[in-house]
């Protein structure tokens, strides 16, 4: 809506701006509410990594603007410092060095000292890394081995035990990462991450984003088979779509039992689109693989019910917010990030060559099945 020059926002429009940004609106979508250049929303939040600030308040035993008024009529009335103090209950100390650090005497004015008290007190504090250097060093090396915040919060517990000095949480790590004032982690560290973002996300912001939370007559995943969650049986599968830039994506279907892979060339992400192409490649599989197809909330699988009407496969959707319903389907997207990086135009390729990439997932021998591939304990399963 709007993409001009950046534009200072307002105390009101800022806060709006957050309250906006921790629902899951998008960018676009906070900017066009608050009649702002997306720019503008997209440096606000990106300059605190994506945390909402908390709302600034005046610490109790600082001075007030009501105190420095009082101070500033003593000043000129020729009184004392230690008068002024007697007067609002402070310690002559405390306004001695009041005076001192905005002008003195002569210069000293209530409304632009309380201003600049106001402005030293949003210097960025210390925060824990920057405190403990061997535990920074610790977290920065496991990012630099693709480790998530979790897994390192994690391992330092069991590594370190009782040393609290060696403990950090996982929000902790992120917010050394996103968070610019702070400067403690590099900045190159954040590729490592799995996700790739420059800055935190609103817990409601994929929700949001892709249309979740609407589809109509959905079955949740807790009315699916047991023998889909046990992996006693072929014919399971999980399914998302794999995003690249321009809006272009990859269908991915893998069966949960075998972790057979399986792509799918689509020209958006349009409902009809995904729901006709997996179809198509769904119905071309042997019945005894045909049973159940877990998906996350996402807007591409409205029609569902199309799907299964075409497919005899009965369709479960992941609870909102819950990616690890569907760990199979998650970890094989992260796998194929190998041969489709993050920002790759995934347009660009064939359906023969998706199906190239399968072969070669398909036949790499995996831990999870006592390092057989997926490809032969698929053909076991089939015998």
């Amino acid at each position: 809506m709007h993409s001009g020059k950046r534009k200072r926002l307002t105390h009101s429009q800022s806060r709006d701006l957050w309250r906006r940004w921790r629902e899951g609106q998008t960018l676009t979508e906070i900017a066009a509410a608050l009649s702002v250049p997306t720019v503008s929303v997209f440096a606000t939040i990106r300059r605190s990594g994506g945390y909402s600030p908390p709302e600034r308040t005046r610490a109790e035993r600082a001075l007030g603007p009501d105190e420095r008024e009082e101070i500033s009529r003593g000043l000129s009335a020729g009184d004392s410092i230690r008068a002024i103090a007697a007067r609002i209950g402070r310690p002559p100390s405390t306004v001695s060095r009041e005076v001192s650090r905005n002008g003195g005497r002569q210069r000293y004015r209530a409304t632009d000292a309380d201003k600049a008290a106001w402005t030293r007190a949003r210097r960025p504090k210390e925060c824990l890394l920057a405190q403990q250097p061997a535990l920074c060093a610790a977290v920065a090396g496991k990012l630099a081995e693709d480790w998530s915040p979790e897994q390192i919060s994690g391992w330092l517990r069991r590594e370190f035990g009782d040393d609290a000095s060696m403990r950090v949480s996982h929000e902790t790590i992120y917010k050394s990462l996103f968070v610019q004032a702070r400067g403690v982690l590099k900045k190159e560290l954040v590729r490592h991450l799995r996700s790739g973002r420059l800055m935190r996300r609103s817990l409601h912001a994929t929700l949001k984003g892709r249309g979740r939370g609407t589809i109509r007559d959905a079955v949740p995943i807790s009315e699916r088979p047991p023998e889909a969650e046990d992996r006693a049986v072929p014919g399971h599968w999980e399914g998302d779509l794999l995003a690249g830039s321009g809006n272009t994506y990859i269908a991915t279907l893998v069966e949960r039992q075998s972790r057979f892979t399986i792509l799918v060339k689509v020209r958006s992400k349009e409902t009809a689109v995904v729901v006709k192409a997996l179809e198509q490649r769904v119905r071309t599989l042997p019945a005894q693989l045909k049973k159940t197809l877990t998906w996350d909330r996402g807007s591409e699988m409205m029609s569902h019910a199309d799907f299964e009407v075409a497919t005899d496969v009965k369709v479960y959707f992941c609870d909102p917010q819950s990616p690890w319903q569907r760990g199979t389907n998650e970890n094989t997207n992260g796998l194929l990030r190998q041969y489709f990086p993050k920002g790759t135009d995934l347009s660009g390729f064939s359906q023969a060559d998706l199906d190239r990439v399968a072969r070669k997932l398909n036949g790499r021998p995996r831990e999870t099945l006592g390092f057989s591939t997926p490809a032969s304990t698929m053909s076991e399963a089939l015998r």
